[in-house]
């Protein structure tokens, strides 16, 4: 797919803006669909409602409110077509020069990507991304997000930020107004996170998200990792009871996978 449904960019100018950022590299692009695809993005993406029915939904400590879309044979012919177009090799190439990141891979399975909606009250805490796809592989890189968001109002909240190493100083905020596009580098100091959803009930902070990954394992990877979150500074509470939610998670999966194999052994004897 071409580019011809974004509005043209400066490749050089926003090279520089990305590979300069802080805390990571990061950049921001505002208008970024041609108005009438952003248009029809927006108004084709599901419902608060048909999301919480179509979709995964997340109700933990963590993550509240937010429900997701990863199908793209479930999504509308419009987010088809963006999926297709942030997936496609036109804008692999555009990113390959703006992050200087060569052989980039999209994941077309949108592993914890796609269509995410949050409704009032929702949030995402900060945390760092599962750094890689293990049934293939890769190595998780560059997140990007789209928002469709049409009349967002700031007092709304729903900001998108990034955070230091320590999550201690929030270096970044964006709004999720529509047809702004955020691009940021996943590493293993990429902190970042959902501000509370203040939206009106009915309402959803929506946003189309992708993220692209390397066969080679950048510089600074060691061992695989899954999701880690830390409580910002004004959650003290929370602080303490994240890591006993990450240690039932793991409790979880250990027993999962202890069921499988029970399950395996007995099914092998038939």
């Amino acid at each position: 797919m071409s580019l011809d449904l974004i509005n043209p960019i400066d490749r050089d100018a926003l090279r520089t803006q990305f590979q300069g950022a802080k805390p990571v590299p990061w950049f921001k692009v505002d208008n970024f669909l041609k108005a009438d695809f952003a248009d029809a993005c927006a108004a084709s993406f599901p419902t608060y409602d048909e999301v919480q029915k179509m979709g995964v939904t997340f109700t933990n400590l963590n993550e509240k409110g937010k429900f997701q879309i990863s199908d793209p044979r479930k999504m509308p012919e419009p987010l088809q077509r963006l999926n297709g177009l942030l997936n496609g090799p036109e804008f692999l190439g555009l990113m390959e020069h703006v992050t200087g990141m060569p052989a980039l891979l999209p994941d077309e399975k949108l592993v914890g990507g796609g269509l995410h909606a949050t409704g009032a009250r929702g949030h995402l805490d900060v945390h760092l991304d599962f750094n890689q796809l293990k049934d293939r592989g890769w190595h998780r890189r560059l997140n990007i997000l789209v928002y469709l968001n049409k009349g967002w109002q700031e007092s709304w909240g729903g900001e998108f930020e990034l955070w230091d190493e320590d999550v201690k100083v929030r270096h970044q905020k964006f709004l999720p107004i529509f047809n702004r596009c955020v691009m940021f580098e996943t590493n293993e100091v990429s902190f970042h996170g959902v501000n509370a959803v203040k939206c009106p009930e009915g309402q959803a902070r929506k946003s189309f998200a992708a993220y692209y990954y390397t066969a080679a394992a950048p510089a600074h990877y060691t061992e695989f990792h899954d999701t880690i979150f830390k409580a910002r500074p004004d959650e003290k509470l929370k602080g303490v009871m994240m890591p006993v939610e990450q240690a039932t998670k793991g409790l979880r999966k250990f027993l999962h996978r202890g069921a499988s194999k029970v399950k395996s052994v007995i099914g092998g004897g038939k």
